[in-house]
């Protein structure tokens, strides 16, 4: 709040107000790379994850662009990914999208048969969104490494729930969101591996170390810096947190509604993320009979007309599933009680619901 409200300097100006501008941009550095266990200069702040994502797979193809070459992603990536590989097809990049299996995990072997001598990078992301499969960075990394090619991971839904060092994962390149983790909207980081070199992304004065033009925006950048703190100073303890809120709610609605099923993967998945499926129920129609409860679908309505989950279609999931499918998710502030009553109104909508046409 100071930042908004009493301290207005310049982070690139050299005078007393501007130092300080400048001071808390380097702790909040200083707080990501902790999260991440990097260099505080390997950190770049954007302003979300979609830039971020832009700027990592922009900026590791662009500079190809005389020979072109191809992407590596998957099925199921969120559209800040899958949508740039889409405009950079159109410049004359391909794009191999690899399959996933009925848990949302990569099929590595296609992968690793899908790399040649002109793939530029490996984008896939680290936690799905929609259902909380975790992929397995460290062996796609090792294909990577094996090939010279860079990886890049889409870390907003799990920067702040499991553990994301770089090292151990294995990447080059990493996003965050920061309202994923509890800061606002409208601020994030990107990760770029010390000696790998992007295109810009944003072009304009040499901000950021020269690699994102634009001022600074202070009070985003602090408050991502201690999200990303308190993050990291309370990993165990919001993790188990999380998990025993989840996996209470998955308990009772599985419980009461046998015929529910979870998608996704039951190890490897966040610790907060519950994708359940009611066949024969529409979820939309479900959730606009629970006000009071904020969730979501995996099937969105435009004009009438529902449509499937591109990533529960990856999986395999059958329609009938699909439109009864729950996105759930805990949070660090939600408590034992609230589970309990968001089990209850689900549980009474579901059973007192008409059948879905």
């Amino acid at each position: 709040i100071p930042w908004l409200t009493d301290y207005h300097g310049n982070p690139s100006s050299t005078h007393t107000a501007g130092k300080r501008a400048r001071a808390a941009i380097d702790q909040a550095r200083e707080q990501v790379a902790t999260l991440l266990q990097c260099n505080a200069q390997e950190i770049v702040f954007t302003s979300g994850g979609t830039e971020a994502n832009n700027h990592a797979i922009q900026g590791a193809c662009l500079p190809h662009l005389s020979r072109r070459g191809s992407i590596v992603t998957s099925t199921i990536e969120h559209p800040a990914v899958n949508t740039v590989c889409t405009f950079l097809e159109r410049l004359g990049f391909t794009t191999c999208f690899i399959p996933v299996d009925e848990k949302a995990r990569i099929d590595l072997t296609k992968l690793e048969e899908s790399l040649t001598d002109s793939t530029r990078l490996i984008t896939v992301m680290h936690a799905n969104n929609e259902v909380g499969t975790l992929q397995p960075l460290q062996e796609i990394a090792k294909l990577a490494k094996a090939r010279n090619i860079l990886l890049h991971t889409d870390a907003a839904q799990s920067a702040g729930k499991v553990d994301t060092r770089v090292e151990e994962l294995g990447v080059d390149l990493l996003s965050i969101a920061g309202h994923k983790l509890y800061a606002p909207k409208g601020v994030g980081a990107l990760y770029i591996r010390d000696g790998v070199r992007l295109d810009r992304f944003m072009h304009g004065a040499d901000h950021e170390g020269g690699r994102r033009a634009g001022t600074e925006a202070v009070a985003q950048i602090v408050s991502l810096g201690k999200a990303c703190e308190i993050a990291h100073l309370e990993k165990d303890t919001r993790r188990a947190h999380l998990r025993s809120l989840r996996d209470q709610l998955e308990k009772r609605l599985l419980e009461n509604i046998p015929e529910a099923r979870v998608n996704g993967h039951l190890e490897h998945r966040l610790p907060n993320t519950l994708s359940l499926s009611i066949p024969g129920v529409n979820a939309n129609d479900l959730l606009a009979r629970i006000p009071g409860l904020a969730a979501s679908t995996s099937a969105a309505c435009h004009s009438g007309a529902v449509t499937k989950s591109a990533v529960l279609s990856a999986m395999g999931v059958s329609d009938a599933h699909a439109l009864g499918t729950l996105r759930l998710s805990t949070g660090c502030f939600n408590t034992m009680e609230e589970i309990e009553e968001a089990a209850k109104l689900i549980i009474n909508a579901a059973k007192s619901g008409s059948p879905m046409s």
